[in-house]
């Protein structure tokens, strides 16, 4: 048995707005499943597809308080790449943050709601991700997370320090998983999440034991009787167990 990242879930006070702004982000077609929520989808490709992490935006009543603990980065090819892509998104309507990064290569923007995401320079590791280079989470121990995940997931643990670890679906293709070590404690629910889905035919409560197993507990989010079964890792980040496909 085993599980894969299939897509992100994206909190937004307004997700059509935010969906429209992410679609063209990344150039990805939009659709929705009912009122409230607003896929993004890479065209030409049937879903779940390990070519790309798949972004679900879900309207929620409260608005961002706390820079997020999940963020994504954008891949670029040149430096006239980075410049161009990081001019267009402005014009989208995405503004500069601080999140202390000080003097560095990337640029930290955020999407209209404050949702902060990088956009790197050229990095050879992203030359074949897509548009979204990597999902990185913030995090107390990379190793421990490298771990829980490790096992939680088949995809394959490219690098694990005291500082980040990086994880890549086993078929070699689509953005990286990583966890970077930071000082910050988690302190309110995250607004971006990870979304897993077990493989055809496997048994949806038996993975989701299986991950008790390993150190995730049950967390309730007023989700109510759903189809999905809604966990935290062992740090307290709440993601979901989708039914199998």
């Amino acid at each position: 048995m085993a599980t894969r990242l299939v897509q992100i879930a994206m909190n937004a006070r307004d997700d059509s707005a935010i969906g429209r702004f992410w679609a063209e982000v990344l150039g990805w077609g939009l659709a929705s499943e009912g009122p409230g929520v607003t896929n993004i989808e890479p065209v030409g490709l049937v879903y779940p597809d390990p070519v790309a992490v798949y972004v679900d935006v879900l309207r929620v009543p409260e608005p961002k308080t706390v820079k997020n603990r999940v963020h994504i980065d954008l891949a670029t090819t040149s430096a006239a790449h980075q410049a161009e892509l990081v001019a267009r998104l402005k014009v989208l309507g995405a503004t500069p943050a601080d999140v202390g990064q000080g003097d560095v290569p990337w640029t930290v923007l955020a999407d209209p709601e404050g949702n902060e995401f990088c956009v790197l320079e050229p990095r050879s590791i992203y030359r074949d991700t897509g548009p979204i280079a990597a999902v990185v989470v913030d995090c107390a121990d990379p190793r421990a997370m490298a771990r829980f995940w490790g096992e939680a997931m088949d995809w394959t643990l490219h690098e694990v320090t005291d500082d980040h670890a990086v994880l890549r679906s086993a078929k070699g293709v689509g953005p990286y998983l990583e966890f970077l070590r930071t000082p910050d404690a988690k302190t309110v629910k995250n607004r971006i999440h990870l979304d897993l889905c077990p493989y055809p035919g496997d048994d949806q409560a038996a993975e989701t034991a299986r991950l008790r197993a390993l150190g995730a507990t049950d967390i309730d989010l007023g989700q109510g009787d759903v189809a999905w079964t809604v966990l935290a890792d062992p740090e307290g980040n709440e993601f979901c167990v989708l039914t199998p496909r």
